[in-house]
């Protein structure tokens, strides 16, 4: 006979709990959690909505180094030892978000196997993340890499499985994130749009049809 199964763990559920060291933070659009420089000392869980993460380079100029969803978490450099944030996190859009204190964080991965799981599950599928994304750089061209960089961020929607909103985000932004002019990322997005595979209605709306770019010998 098997054993008693139990429910998945909710991160939701979980933080809803009155708890010592995390706060829940309602942000508006475009409002800064902690800016580069900053003390480090918390980390972030979205339960709804969109995060950006940029550097400025001590020549001034900035980029987009993450677009983060439902799910994700960010600033957890604080938990092995970095003292100052490496980057700005800024809301995309009306977003709730989790903030836990660097102790609390500790306590409740003492303390709490299945937050545990849950957290080292997302710091592996994110080291192999960019380990792809370091492979799409060196080894796609910037219409693969538009494409693929839109499906993840569609994955991260975690809506339906064939046609996916994500966030109003600039093409300039997405530039940034592909590695290429901005000029480049219009002209793609208007041959997606065209082949149906993306659309613009409350929102950019992509279809997983986008996937044959990506996979296109």
């Amino acid at each position: 006979m098997g054993g008693k199964q139990t429910a998945p763990f909710d991160p939701k559920t979980f933080f809803a709990r009155a708890g010592d060291g995390w706060s829940i933070l309602h942000c508006q659009k475009h409002q800064i959690l902690f800016t580069q420089g900053e003390a480090a000392n918390g980390v972030f869980y979205i339960q709804e909505g969109w995060v950006k993460l940029t550097v400025i380079s001590p020549q001034g100029k900035e980029a987009v180094v993450a677009i983060l969803g439902t799910g994700d978490f960010f600033g957890e450099t604080c938990l092995a030892g970095e003292l100052v944030c490496l980057a700005t996190a800024t809301s995309l859009d009306a977003s709730t978000i989790v903030r836990i204190d660097r102790a609390a964080m500790n306590r409740v991965l003492y303390n709490e196997p299945a937050f545990s799981q849950l957290f080292l599950t997302y710091l592996l599928s994110r080291n192999i993340r960019i380990q792809e994304d370091v492979a799409d750089q060196l080894l796609n061209s910037a219409e693969r890499r538009l494409a693929r960089t839109l499906l993840l961020l569609a994955r991260s929607a975690k809506e339906s499985t064939s046609d996916l909103a994500i966030p109003k985000i600039s093409q300039e932004t997405l530039a940034e994130m592909v590695g290429t002019t901005r000029s480049r990322v219009s002209f793609f997005m208007n041959r997606f749009k065209k082949l149906g595979f993306i659309e613009y209605t409350d929102g950019l709306h992509v279809h997983t049809s986008l996937l044959t770019v990506v996979l296109a010998s």
